[in-house]
């Protein structure tokens, strides 16, 4: 019964989903236009519509909504608190003067946050050199094998800004009243009482927030016809999905190696390869190998752009999960019971979150190289069969399809936003 103010970039705010009747009268958007940044191509408002070398111009122009969020903040003192993500590092300073309360919000799960550490270590602690992000750290005190391999540390430096993703995530933290994240307890505990231990603030899981499955069933879509027909077709279990998600761009030559592999797992597919980002457009027609798509046609499906992710993974004949490692996708697909072939994109966490679901033993990755992230497409091909149908996979499809009963219960995902939504309160 509280109201809401959602700021966001128009563009951002008109991706949403329409809001339900119920709760129209409890919230209001409010756009902020980015300011223009040389270097950032105009229309931009989203990661998703950038190569990785681009993305700093987006935080340069992000960081200049500070004068627009000021004045409206100072229009609005009926604002106590606001929920807040990693990158306005500016932003406390301004609450504090305003008496605003602060919640940071991490898209991250657990692991990967307690991965970072405390803020005085992630500004300037023991780790100084790439090397150093490529072991365990000596504050997650339980067996795992959570840490980054070389080529990920680098490509990570990518995407940095003047300031670093680091130092306006540590800022943040060390402001907020309560750090909370999208996981739960029943999955990640022992990161959860790292977390505690190094932040010495609540932190509060808001569950893993599975998507709702209610559109699975709708009818009228004719790709998702079509679709349907084709996986209708196959045998259960016996088509793996294949999806990189919306920011993960691959070299010419490895998107080759790796249709090479799909190819040589010789089981049925479904690929999907997405719209490549502005300034790469003209290269989309020879991402795939030539003669591809002719010599494949009766093993599996490339799909291009968007594709029903859900609905897709939800059907009986897929058995398996080709991804990127994005937390989302991993969410939709063990909420499913669908085991992981995991192939982590270069930035971010998502090379973190291949090795948790490697020690959780719902998935199995896919061979590279550590120093370069190269790699062979017998590997990648290995990979697949040993996630879809070898013997030796075959604990690993069962402790997948138990995941259901954490990732897709919609009742624990409730109990968790009833305990944030009580911990916003207690503030």
């Amino acid at each position: 019964n509280h109201h809401l103010y959602y700021v966001s970039t128009p563009k951002n705010i008109s991706r949403l989903p329409q809001l339900p009747p119920t709760l129209c009268s409890n919230i209001t958007f409010i756009p902020l236009s980015l300011p223009h940044v040389d270097g950032l191509p105009p229309g931009v408002e989203s990661t998703s519509e950038l190569p990785i070398h681009k993305v700093p111009y987006l935080k340069k122009s992000f960081d200049k909504l500070e004068t627009q969020l000021t004045e409206f903040l100072e229009r609005s003192p009926q604002i106590k608190l606001i929920i807040h993500d990693f990158a306005p590092h500016w932003l406390p300073p301004m609450a504090n003067q305003l008496r605003i309360n602060l919640v940071c919000f991490s898209i991250l799960n657990a692991s990967s946050n307690a991965f970072l550490g405390s803020p005085s270590e992630i500004l300037g602690g023991s780790r100084n050199s790439p090397e150093d992000f490529t072991v365990v750290p000596t504050w997650m005190d339980y067996p795992n094998n959570i840490a980054f391999k070389l080529h990920e540390t680098v490509s990570h430096k990518e995407c940095e800004d003047i300031v670093s993703d680091f130092e306006r995530y540590a800022t943040v933290l060390l402001n907020c009243k309560i750090l909370t994240l999208r996981t739960c307890y029943e999955f990640e505990p022992e990161a959860l009482r790292v977390l505690s231990k190094i932040h010495q603030k609540p932190i509060v899981p808001l569950g893993l927030l599975p998507p709702p499955l209610t559109s699975v069933d709708d009818k009228g879509d004719e790709n998702w016809e079509a679709l349907k027909k084709w996986l209708d077709s196959k045998q259960e279990k016996s088509v793996f999905y294949v999806a990189l998600g919306s920011e993960v761009s691959l070299s010419q030559e490895s998107m080759h190696e790796l249709a090479f592999g799909i190819e040589k797992s010789g089981l049925p597919f479904i690929w999907v390869v997405r719209k490549p980002p502005l300034d790469e457009e003209p290269f989309a027609e020879d991402m795939i190998p030539t003669e591809f798509e002719e010599r494949v046609s009766k093993q599996g499906m490339v799909l291009r752009g968007w594709a029903p992710q859900l609905r897709i993974l939800a059907h009986s004949s897929v058995g398996g999960f080709l991804t990127h490692c994005g937390w989302s996708s991993v969410i939709e697909s063990l909420g499913l019971g669908k085991p992981l072939i995991l192939f982590p994109g270069g930035s971010a966490d998502l090379g973190l979150i291949a090795r948790l679901m490697h020690w959780k033993k719902v998935g199995f990755e896919v061979e590279r190289n550590d120093v370069d992230g190269s790699f062979k497409s017998d590997l990648v091909a290995a990979c697949i069969k040993r996630v879809m149908v070898d013997p030796e996979g075959e604990q690993l499809r069962a402790n997948a399809l138990a995941m259901k009963e954490i990732f897709g219960n919609v009742e624990l995902s409730n109990k968790c936003l009833d305990e944030f939504t009580q911990s916003i309160e207690n503030i």
